[in-house]
């Protein structure tokens, strides 16, 4: 006699997916980064459950350093109006966070987000870039930061995301 086991919200058996070992194998095969699935195709990818990239990157650390592809982007904070920070990362929401904690006001902004093949080399060009009009202090330019990214915009021609 087989016994199968009963499913107690519908009082059938269980369906071969809904099986609790099954789910519960599946489960472990995946990457969530803030509650959200993340593709197996991404570059940082790496089975378990994570806060951000961050945390995810420094569990897969090799991963973190060989992978190119990235994002480069404009932030901005109303504490500094007439400056903007240029940088790079995996993801850039997810490098929001991080300067969100920084401030009490949790007020930083991504104006522009420019998705890229090679982020450090993106990163490079855009400081290179926005060096010859504005004056530089590590990431961050005197600018108005809608001038800083709408000239990154013409560099980047048609790889940003549009934020809403």
């Amino acid at each position: 006699m087989i016994h199968t086991k009963i499913n107690p919200k519908t009082n059938k058996p269980y369906y071969y997916k809904d099986n609790p070992e099954t789910v519960k194998a599946r489960d472990a095969k995946r990457m969530y980064v803030n509650g959200k699935e993340v593709s197996k195709k991404h570059p940082l990818y790496r089975p378990g459950r994570y806060k951000g990239f961050t945390d995810a990157a420094f569990s897969s650390l090799e991963n973190y350093e060989s992978s190119k592809e990235g994002q480069v982007y404009v932030l901005c904070n109303p504490a500094f109006p007439n400056w903007c920070k240029v940088g790079m990362a995996v993801d850039a929401q997810d490098r929001l966070k991080q300067f969100q904690l920084s401030s009490p006001y949790r007020d930083f902004k991504l104006l522009k987000i420019f998705n890229t093949d090679d982020r450090r080399k993106s990163e490079a060009k855009a400081h290179s870039f926005l060096e010859q009009y504005y004056l530089r202090r590590g990431e961050w330019f005197a600018s108005c930061p809608e001038q800083a990214a709408e000239l990154l915009e013409n560099l980047f021609k048609g790889k940003q995301l549009e934020l809403f």
